[in-house]
């Protein structure tokens, strides 16, 4: 049975991001070289759908854990097929990608037309549209290292504050203020963030600026707008930081949280303190309005929900792809693997890693748009 018709069968129901959010590990090589790959078997038949040859990718480090998964198994389902994806951050794979030495891009953030990165992105597909989809989704932790206090309540001007360095220790009147049964210590606050261009950077602080606009003034970008604190590069490093740090405080996607075993704070936006959770982090995800128009599929999410039960620090990493005008022998591995990772069972797997609930409705949009690539 063909990869397409198992997603059709199968139906469209999860996606998840992984330790999601511009990001990467600490080789900036090529897709090609240090990535994770899925290995075709010598003597075995190729699905008429599979294609065969291999694909090169990188960007996001917060969808690294996701698609790792999903190249592992789509290896056994495509034994002709090989996908490699680089986990360098999500400016550098959208910079290689527009520059044409990989085939498809994993980007916290949409393509930025005010940068330039749509008309170049286009040039690169022989001007035709490149097209975010948005395949893994999740939650940017605030993680932190403060040994006794397990659970931690931030607001979001609060927050903005700590990342500025305006509050300086953990038992700061504004932090006491909402969590008045703690013990917090008179511990200075480490900040830590990312020191490479990342979505992830991107996300947290549109999150920054649309729920404390009288905190966090500055435009969001992938380049940390802060001045304090300590820059490490990648979601390894900020979270390795904190975790050697008492202190310490970072944001950083979820998965990496957990691996590390930091804390993790809950955030109230007004309704009331929410811990992280992927249902909660998934209910931020159905209130997503599209932003794009026709196959592309970006979207908007609400930073300033105070909906009860629902995490409002979520990020969506997109797979950036060429419409049109891909190498034609690419064509096939493309479209096969896209579509296997849009697969239930697949989709399923990523969320019990805890990776976040994507809308059927987008991941069916998602299939409509890897069905019209050509």
């Amino acid at each position: 049975m063909s990869i397409k018709r198992l997603a059709r069968l199968s139906g469209v129901a999860l996606a998840g991001a992984l330790a999601l959010t511009a990001c990467g590990s600490d080789d900036n090589t090529g897709a090609g070289s240090g990535g994770s790959s899925s290995s075709s078997a010598a003597g075995t038949s190729v699905s008429e759908n599979c294609g065969s040859g291999s694909l090169n990718a990188e960007g996001s480090s917060a969808q690294k854990n996701a698609i790792e998964e999903a190249i592992s198994s789509f290896g056994d389902t495509c034994e002709g097929a090989t996908v490699n994806y680089n986990p360098t951050g999500s400016g550098a794979g959208i910079q290689q990608f527009n520059a044409g030495q990989v085939d498809f891009a994993g980007s916290d953030s949409a393509l930025n037309a005010d940068k330039g990165e749509v008309a170049a992105a286009a040039k690169r597909c022989q001007n035709n549209p490149a097209w975010n989809l948005p395949m893994a989704a999740g939650p940017i932790a605030v993680a932190y290292n403060l040994p006794g206090v397990d659970k931690l309540v931030l607001t979001p001007d609060v927050t903005a504050n700590i990342f500025l360095g305006k509050i300086k220790t953990w038992d700061d009147p504004a932090i006491a203020k909402g969590n008045p049964d703690a013990k917090l210590p008179s511990t200075a606050i480490k900040v830590f963030f990312r020191s490479d261009e990342s979505g992830t950077t991107e996300n947290f602080e549109k999150y920054l600026a649309g729920a404390a606009p009288s905190a966090w003034k500055t435009e969001p970008a992938k380049k940390w707008a802060g001045t304090v604190g300590e820059g490490r590069e990648k979601s390894a490093g900020v979270s390795d930081g904190v975790k050697s740090t008492e202190g310490g405080i970072t944001y950083v996607e979820w998965s990496y949280a957990k691996d590390n075993n930091l804390g993790v704070a809950q955030i109230d936006n007004g309704g009331g303190p929410v811990e992280l959770t992927g249902e909660s982090a998934g209910k931020a995800l159905v209130a997503a309005k599209p932003a794009g128009e026709g196959n592309d599929l970006k979207l908007a999410l609400d930073y300033t929900t105070r909906a009860p039960g629902t995490y409002p620090i979520v990020l969506v990493t997109y797979e950036i792809v060429c419409s049109k005008g891909l190498d034609a022998a690419k064509v096939p591995v493309l479209t096969s693997f896209l579509t296997y990772l849009a697969t239930a069972d697949t989709q399923k797997k990523l969320a019990d890693v805890g990776y976040a609930q994507v809308p059927d409705s987008v991941l069916g949009k998602v299939n409509t748009a890897i069905d019209a690539i050509s």
